[in-house]
């Protein structure tokens, strides 16, 4: 078995791992430009900041509820190389349009520029949409059995270095410095999708049903009678329902309760996705390349624990003075920080180590010609179970519910999680 790092030389892994990086960044880089830009100068109100937050992700969610099954049947069904090509070319123009609301809006005219900006929140929730099922329904098709989850581990961290590096960039850069970096990034992007190896059609031709309610369903029905695939895609949909909640407080909350400035936002995100990526190439070493989900529950406990640390240390955080917010030096030289900075790392790599070797099951329990239905089947009911999270977020906020409160009802949700990933583990193991 290669070393997973080793994957890195191959041309059958690493164009693939370099044009899923940059789409992760530039998604990243763009939609953290606008809630820096939303949250510190456009709006200067917690609910309207968390609402805004939480629309945005609902829009970014709403394509994979409705083409998710569509984007597994025409990956299965044609090249999967031709398809990411085309989404790549997607790329260039949505971030065309984005870059200009993040200009319009930056410039005073908010109205078309929060318009602009949401559209292609939407469009980008398209674009993953039907690159989402190819990322990892394309391991197996270029890499050996004992390979997969290696593989899984460094795209997933790879995703999360993505983040941390569109965060950290979206938090110090000028607004048209990051508009010009998304059009760039996508160029980029696109030429490293010209070098994919070709992924062609496997097993007997498939006919597309193109109605978006009918295809989900027959999609779900015919993953979920699996029983370790049921109980993996309802593990990984739990595990991103508590994702949301968290991806939706968290700016507010180092706003509006940490109160910090951009820059501390954007350190702790960074932060934050270290911790994932640590995570996710951890549990390939624990478990030496086999696909288990041993140390699932224990994972997602752990990471319960560090979540409930955090909330306690946000709300018993002092606030900075009236008019004014932490600079990143104020920051860490306050004592409890380095606290709060150790238990969002917890909240991360336990998270990595919980959701990676999910992810492998549904690549490797299927055969290679029914791999990215069932990643786009996943997604479905993923998307359904973070839209609820939004949906919680939503009704508490309007409940007058603050964010630090909001991590209790992550941290509520874990050993549900625990349970859930115990219940596989004595299914497959």
């Amino acid at each position: 078995m290669l070393n997973a790092l080793g994957l890195l030389k191959e041309r059958r892994f690493l164009p693939l791992f370099v044009t899923q990086f940059l789409g992760a960044f530039n998604d990243n880089l763009f939609k953290q430009a606008m809630v820096i830009v939303v949250v510190y100068q456009i709006y200067n109100d917690p609910r309207y900041e968390q609402s805004f937050t939480g629309l945005a992700s609902a829009l970014s969610i709403i394509p994979f509820v409705l083409l998710s099954a569509l984007a597994g049947q025409l990956a299965d069904a044609h090249d999967k190389t031709k398809i990411i090509r085309i989404v790549k070319t997607a790329e260039i123009l949505i971030m065309l349009g984005g870059g200009a609301g993040l200009l319009l809006a930056r410039a005073g005219h908010t109205h078309i520029g929060l318009v602009l900006m949401l559209a292609a929140v939407l469009s980008l929730g398209v674009h993953s949409t039907f690159f989402g099922p190819i990322k990892y329904a394309i391991l197996p098709q270029h890499l050996h059995e004992d390979e997969v989850l290696g593989g899984t581990g460094l795209v997933e961290s790879a995703t999360y270095l993505a983040i941390l590096l569109g965060t950290i960039l979206a938090g110090f850069m000028k607004v048209e410095h990051a508009v010009i970096a998304t059009l760039v990034v996508a160029g980029i992007g696109w030429f490293a999708a010209r070098r994919v190896p070709m992924a062609p059609r496997q097993g007997p031709e498939l006919k597309i049903n193109y109605n978006p309610i009918t295809s989900s369903w027959r999609l779900i029905n015919g993953t979920m009678h699996i029983p370790r695939l049921f109980l993996a895609i309802c593990a990984i949909s739990f595990f991103w329902a508590m994702g949301i909640i968290l991806i939706v407080v968290f700016t507010p909350l180092a706003k509006n309760v940490l109160t910090a400035d951009k820059h501390v936002a954007t350190l702790l995100t960074a932060l934050f996705s270290i911790g994932i990526a640590i995570g996710s190439v951890a549990i390939n070493s624990l478990l030496k390349g086999r696909t288990s989900a041993k140390f699932g529950p224990t994972s997602v406990m752990v990471m319960g624990v560090f979540v409930v640390l955090f909330a306690v240390l946000s709300k018993t955080w002092p606030p900075a003075p009236e008019g004014h917010l932490y600079t990143t030096l104020e920051f860490i030289a306050i004592p409890r920080a380095w606290l709060v900075i150790t238990s969002l790392i917890g909240i991360a790599v336990f998270g990595g180590m919980f959701v990676v070797p999910l992810y492998a099951f549904l690549t490797t329990t299927v055969t290679k010609d029914e791999t990215a239905r069932t990643v786009a089947a996943n997604n479905v009911v993923n998307s359904g179970a973070m839209a609820i999270g939004a949906a919680i977020v939503t009704l508490l906020t309007n409940w007058g519910v603050g964010s630090a409160e909001m991590l209790y009802v992550v941290a509520a949700m874990c050993p549900i999680s625990a349970w859930l990933a115990q219940k596989l583990h004595k299914a497959c193991d």
